[in-house]
């Protein structure tokens, strides 16, 4: 089979336009054309190849687009491996370098690209003087029913960087945090080593009680809190700019998605669902007859039952109309949110960043950077809107706190008392309610209304 022949066979395996089609076979030729013209006998002859083509390729453009040709390249050459067509030069970049191809791309474009590399090398998990006690630590956590994975996640984190540091190895645990805490001089990051610190030296006390508990520094907190912007809540208006940026979204080859983005928006708002909820929803979630939606093993281990309105679950029944007119598999397993350009399921970045896309679209938050709303934001403003509602029906919110903490999802009232956020129109419903209800207690005997 010609070198040509394989190319189609392996494009015929992905789901792509013709014009992206075309753009993949011209790169996968010319990349071919090169290595047979410079192939060398040897395994490091052949990643000098690659690294050649890199350089030439990027005279010519970006270093992104570079990077984006050599993933079509990579999955090319894993393809062909596996079916029996040739060596696979990646293979070993892969088993030393860890599998992110951009990282390896810059490095073999570095002209020390040997050391570039060396720094690429994955450092083994818990593998520090403190892993051990760190990794028995979690999975006694674990053990307890807590599922402890950011815990876990910033542990490792600090196993890293003793592993970067292997003169800290000798010297006391606290030594070791505040070394860690000054790599850094944000605020969140030195709260989360002293979160870290506080977890570990118990941990390790209840072998060696000799261990001082390390502390966590009193009014830390605080500040952070202070510091770290509040919630946007948004106006009605707003919200109505969302749901018509999500419904007109730009998206050509993949008409499925602005509809798509339109639910998404629509039950963050209505249901005030948060993103990794939204993003892990199956067909099997929604109950379109009974009006209810399921939502299953999310944050504190907890699943939820939610009835859904009208207008949400016309927007969600107009969505899997669209959704079936595509192919899409309508099993009770299968993703929500498909793509029939992938034949798969959206991820929870990709969500995030396609609504995070639909507010710049909006004109609610800047092109670039991360100021502005977040799309965490509407959970916030579905509690403030709630709150209103009921001060403009007469019901009293504090009757109804319960129910909106499970809604919700929280583990308890305090968690969700910390969403309601004071804006005006919250203000202003509440003086009207005091007006109304609370100032005539305080009136005089024989004094008019």
């Amino acid at each position: 089979m010609t070198s040509k022949d394989l190319v189609c066979r392996f494009l015929d395996t992905l789901s792509i336009g013709p014009e992206t089609r075309s753009d993949y076979a011209r790169a996968l030729r010319k990349f071919g054309t090169f290595m047979s013209d410079k192939a060398l006998p040897d395994e490091e002859g052949t990643i000098e190849v690659l690294r050649m083509w890199l350089r030439q390729e990027v005279q010519k453009s970006p270093v992104s687009c570079v990077e984006n040709r050599a993933r079509v390249i990579v999955r090319y050459l894993e393809w062909r491996t596996n079916a029996g067509g040739g060596s696979n030069p990646v293979l070993e970049l892969y088993a030393h370098y860890g599998r992110l191809i951009g990282p390896v791309v810059r490095a073999l474009l570095e002209d020390d690209n040997g050391s570039a590399l060396r720094r690429l090398v994955p450092l083994p998990v818990w593998g520090s003087v403190l892993g051990p006690a760190m990794q028995e630590h979690v999975a006694r956590m674990k053990l307890l029913g807590y599922r402890y994975d950011t815990r876990a996640s910033d542990l490792l984190r600090f196993d890293r960087f003793l592993q970067r540091h292997p003169a800290l190895a000798t010297v006391p645990l606290r030594q070791q945090f505040d070394a860690w805490s000054n790599e850094s001089p944000g605020l969140r990051h030195q709260y989360l080593a002293q979160q870290c610190g506080a977890a570990l030296s118990k941990a390790l006390r209840r072998k060696v009680p000799e261990i001082p508990t390390l502390p966590i520094e009193p009014g830390l907190y605080g500040r952070l809190t202070q510091q770290e912007r509040r919630p946007y809540l948004f106006t009605e208006a707003e919200i109505r700019m969302l749901l018509d940026a999500a419904r007109t979204f730009p998206s050509p080859k993949a008409p499925l998605r602005p509809v798509a983005l339109h639910a998404m928006m629509t039950l963050a708002y209505c249901a005030g669902l948060r993103l990794g909820e939204i993003a892990l929803l199956t067909v099997g979630d929604l109950d379109l007859a009974r009006g209810l939606l399921e939502v299953r093993e999310t944050k504190f281990f907890k699943s939820r039952r939610l009835a859904l309105s009208p207008g949400a679950l016309d927007v969600l029944r107009a969505y899997l109309e669209a959704r079936a007119a595509f192919g899409a598999p309508i099993t009770p397993g299968a993703p929500l949110w498909w793509s029939p350009l992938r034949r798969s399921g959206y991820c929870k970045r990709l969500i995030e960043w396609m609504l995070t896309e639909v507010i710049r679209r909006a004109g609610l938050k800047p092109a670039h950077g991360r100021r502005g709303p977040r799309v965490h934001d509407i959970r916030h403003t579905f509690v403030g809107h709630r709150m209103m509602q009921w001060y403009r029906a007469g019901i009293n919110p504090q009757d109804r706190l319960p129910h909106l903490a499970a809604y919700l999802g929280h583990k308890d009232i305090r968690s969700t008392l910390a969403y309601l956020q004071v804006s005006p129109e919250l203000l202003r419903e509440a003086s009207e309610r005091y007006r109304r209800h609370g100032a005539r207690v305080l009136r005089l005997p024989g004094e008019p209304s």
